[in-house]
């Protein structure tokens, strides 16, 4: 899936979340977000922060759902994920047993292939402990990191029924 994808399954409180954490944290990102999508849309940004956040998230959305904002929405998804997710990324990797930078980066290539059992059983694990819905979207952002996807993720995406966007 691209990332336009994504933002057109996931759940809009998925994208709320996302968005209220750069608004707290990294407030910078947020403003670059709404400018940047803005600008590819012809309105000036002050218009949309003129708005109601709930009208703003709701813009955010549907624009990121289209198909000319995938380089920005894939840009929003990782620092998301590397920022506000560090430990469910380390934690992924460590079920895996690829190596990281104990934030969640991947210390030089990805693995070719993905041990299903290890794949399995880290999922089980970290369902227990994260937003199944942030988990899921790691999940497809993970397997967008290779041409193809790899096949054991694919198959637990498809498969999974714990494993939704929505």
């Amino acid at each position: 899936m691209k990332s336009y994808e994504l933002f057109s399954a996931i759940d809009p409180s998925v994208l709320s979340e996302i968005l209220n954490w750069f608004r707290d944290y990294d407030r910078n990102v947020y403003k670059t977000l709404v400018s940047s999508l803005a600008a590819d849309r012809n309105i000036r940004p002050a218009f949309l922060q003129k708005k109601p956040i709930t009208e703003q998230y709701s813009w955010i959305h549907k624009t990121l759902q289209l198909r000319a904002s995938e380089d920005i929405g894939l840009q929003v998804l990782q620092t998301y994920l590397l920022s506000a997710q560090q430990s469910m990324l380390s934690m992924f990797c460590d079920g895996l047993g690829i190596p990281h930078d104990g934030k969640g980066s991947v210390i030089g290539q990805l693995p070719k292939d993905i041990d299903s059992e290890k794949l399995a059983s880290t999922i089980d694990k970290l369902l227990g402990l994260f937003d199944a819905k942030i988990f899921t979207l790691y999940l497809y952002c993970f397997n967008m990191q290779v041409e193809e996807g790899y096949s054991a993720v694919t198959h637990k995406l498809t498969d999974d029924k714990r494993l939704k966007l929505a």
